[in-house]
């Protein structure tokens, strides 16, 4: 079975901040930091909403797109996150 990486991203209850990372297991990344297991960003800014992922083949493409979506403005990012998930909701429970 091939392996699949996801680029993610998480905001807080107020939608304020917006993390973007990368990971090969989003259902235990997301549960780090849910429950504030790594000290950073996300924990620092109550980040623990998934409101956005991507799936990627290689980890390789996938710390690409990391980057290049990194490197967007927040609007850009915003309008990402609305194209896959206009009301903002919590994604974890789907996935």
């Amino acid at each position: 079975m091939k392996r699949q990486y996801y680029i993610y991203m998480m905001t807080n209850k107020s939608n304020s901040v917006l993390y973007t990372g990368v990971t090969n297991d989003l259902k235990r990344r997301v549960y780090e930091h849910k429950e504030k297991i790594v000290e950073g960003f996300t924990k620092r800014y109550n980040a623990t909403k998934l409101v956005y992922y991507e799936i990627c083949d290689d980890a390789e493409s996938a710390i690409v797109r990391e980057k290049q979506i990194k490197g967007w403005p927040r609007k850009k990012k915003d309008d990402l996150v609305g194209s896959m998930n206009p009301e903002r909701r919590d994604l974890s429970e789907e996935i």
